[in-house]
């Protein structure tokens, strides 16, 4: 590809919109829009506009497009886009491609009951995990259907057609009714066993198939061209290509150049608004313990997500009355900071918990603790990551590879030391920061290149975007590792590993 050629990759996150406008030959960024979002909500309701994030793609990139033209580069350089979105969010459309209400996010966890009566009328978690390889919980797409069907039926009988958050954006911007296998594993309609919507499973949920999107063969494939009327509000090229794009995780995913064209069965830990692990691997996931979604690029993403990550644990720091990096080991002191419901264990009616209080115990330990509960919590679910790969989490070449450490929290010196601590594993800290983005720029120059779309991760992995600092691992922490996981299995009912 020519060196001046530009691709945008489109990171519509929980919280804003980034616009990356990415060299496509090296995957150096070149310039970088950013524009916030609206969520609402109180309890258990987490809802956003689903034209605010149309209006803050337009604001990203126009404001990519400023600090290109500073350097020189005009938006004809432009030769693709592609999308990663937040995943699972239900966004209903009436037949004018209009909202009907806002959107259903992933943490709304008010369709936790939906979640478990769907689990229980198909026959239970294995029954699910065999066709979608993934249980309906409350974050799932198929629960929040199914809650907008019980508590509100005008909207759900309006509904002229049913998007992702990724797919609403990339039918405004192609003007194709489009999604990709990674992001619709998600909905618990799809199945990763067939490669398409299983019609039981529509059935079971009262949904029309013909309101979904068809299903591209990758996040790469090109779907469409960017029509003249989003090319105006946009300031792009018309007819530039679109790609199918994907969730945010399997972006992620890509940027790291993790799948079948590149690494296989590494895990990544993302620590954001939630706390997430993942690895691309051949092995198709079949664990009720996680989400068993399918990648971007043809293989399989094995992930688990807790609710309470980064946020929450900001949130104790703030009630103490601390910079986050005030925070020391936690002693005695337990904190499961759930303080949004908790999805891995499935605890959606959860609140935090202290528990090891002593008259010497300080503010400090109380934070670190927190974060501790968030990291032990996490590293408990890469385990069982590291299973469905088929490695064996205990086994010392498992160990010995690379935890990478992503996510605003991998900036933070208590995070990393923390994980470190209790992990026992090396990690290795990449320096690009804004790998969702990259990862859809990896997708974006697949399609605009003509390409299988299963070349976005040769691509990135060409681009190196992965790479960065490497720690060596330290003993690990079995006392807290222990001393956390005893009070965890105590309150979730389960025996502690």
């Amino acid at each position: 590809m020519p060196a001046n050629t530009v691709v945008i990759g489109v990171d519509s996150s929980t919280q804003s919109t980034k616009a990356a406008f990415t060299d496509a030959a090296t995957g150096r960024l070149i310039a970088v829009g950013r524009a916030p979002h609206r969520v609402t909500g109180e309890g258990g309701a987490r809802e956003s506009d689903p034209e605010v994030w149309w209006h803050a793609l337009r604001e990203a990139v126009a404001l990519g497009l400023k600090e290109l033209g500073g350097l020189g580069v005009g938006s004809s350089a432009v030769t693709g886009i592609a999308v990663a979105g937040q995943q699972h969010g239900l966004v209903v459309l009436d037949r004018t491609g209009a909202p009907v209400r806002p959107a259903l996010l992933w943490n709304d966890t008010r369709s936790a009951p939906q979640a478990a009566a769907l689990t229980e009328e198909l026959g239970g978690p294995d029954a699910w995990t065999a066709r979608t390889g993934s249980v309906p919980v409350a974050s799932m797409t198929a629960a929040k259907w199914q809650w907008l069907r019980e508590n509100d039926p005008a909207s759900a009988d309006a509904a002229a057609a049913v998007r992702l958050p990724h797919d609403f954006l990339t039918e405004r911007l192609a003007g194709v009714a489009a999604t990709d296998p990674g992001d619709a594993s998600g909905t618990c309609w799809y199945s990763t066993a067939t490669g398409s919507y299983d019609p039981e499973l529509l059935d079971l949920v009262g949904l029309d198939a013909a309101l979904l999107p068809s299903v591209a063969p990758t996040g790469g494939t090109r779907v469409g061209s960017l029509t003249a009327s989003a090319a105006a509000e946009l300031g792009l090229p018309a007819g530039i290509a679109v790609a199918a794009g994907t969730g945010d995780n399997m972006a992620a995913a890509v940027g790291l150049g993790l799948g079948g064209a590149g690494l296989l069965d590494h895990p990544v830990l993302s620590l954001g608004t939630s706390g997430t692990v993942f690895a691309a691997s051949r092995t198709r996931p079949a664990s009720p313990a996680l989400a068993g979604f399918a990648a971007a690029d043809g293989t399989y993403l094995p992930l688990a997500c807790t609710l309470n990550c980064t946020l929450a644990v900001d949130k104790v720091a703030s009630l103490l009355g601390l910079d986050r990096e005030a925070a020391q080991a936690g002693g005695e002191v337990v904190v499961l900071p759930y303080l949004d419901g908790e999805r891995t264990p499935d605890l959606p009616a959860a609140s935090g918990l202290l528990t090891g209080l002593r008259h010497t115990t300080t503010r400090q330990q109380i934070l670190g603790a927190a974060y501790e509960g968030a990291v032990v919590t996490v590293l408990r679910a890469l385990d069982e990551v590291m299973r469905a790969c088929g490695q064996d989490p205990a086994a010392p070449e498992t160990a010995a590879r690379p935890l990478r450490l992503v996510g605003g929290g991998a900036k933070g010196r208590h995070w990393v030391e923390t994980v470190r601590r209790l992990s026992g594993r090396p990690l290795l800290i990449p320096a690009a920061t804004e790998l969702v983005a990259l990862g859809a720029a990896a997708l974006a120059a697949a399609a605009a290149a003509g390409a299988a779309g299963a070349e976005a991760v040769e691509l990135a992995a060409g681009w190196q975007s992965g790479s960065g600092r490497e720690l060596e691992p330290v003993e690990r922490d079995m006392e807290t590792w222990e001393r956390v996981s005893s009070v965890l299995a105590e309150v979730s009912g389960k025996r502690a590993a």
